[in-house]
């Protein structure tokens, strides 16, 4: 599998999954520290009124997290299926895939780069 790949310039599918893979885990890190500090504070239920829908909001940006992986995985194994099959078409992406799965990961690298904020 060509895993030099250049998606576009200055990308290269390694890179992208390292990008991808790091990126994920650096923000479940960021997520479950925050949910630890988020669950230390709820003293009573009007605090926990407040605070559980702030962790269920830090859950959710994990699980989109995942579902983007399953996203690349997926990709992958078109790339390696079509490898096997002797196809030199590219990775088996039609164009309206490839541009929404470009969009997706743009929107990922920002979502991903964004920091998460406690207000105490």
């Amino acid at each position: 599998m060509d895993t030099d790949l250049e998606l576009y310039k200055g990308k290269r599918f390694s890179g992208l999954i390292k990008d991808v893979v790091s990126n994920s885990e650096q923000k479940r890190a960021q997520i479950e520290l925050l949910i630890d500090e988020l669950r230390q504070m709820i003293k009573t239920p009007n605090d926990a009124m407040v605070i559980v829908p702030m962790i269920k909001d830090y859950l959710d940006v994990g699980v989109k997290n995942d579902e983007q992986l399953v996203k690349l995985a997926a990709v992958v194994q078109r790339l390696m299926t079509n490898q096997t099959q002797g196809e030199n078409a590219g990775i088996g992406l039609t164009d309206d895939e490839k541009k929404s799965l470009m969009s997706e990961v743009e929107a990922i690298t920002k979502e991903m780069n964004r920091p998460i904020e406690i207000t105490k």
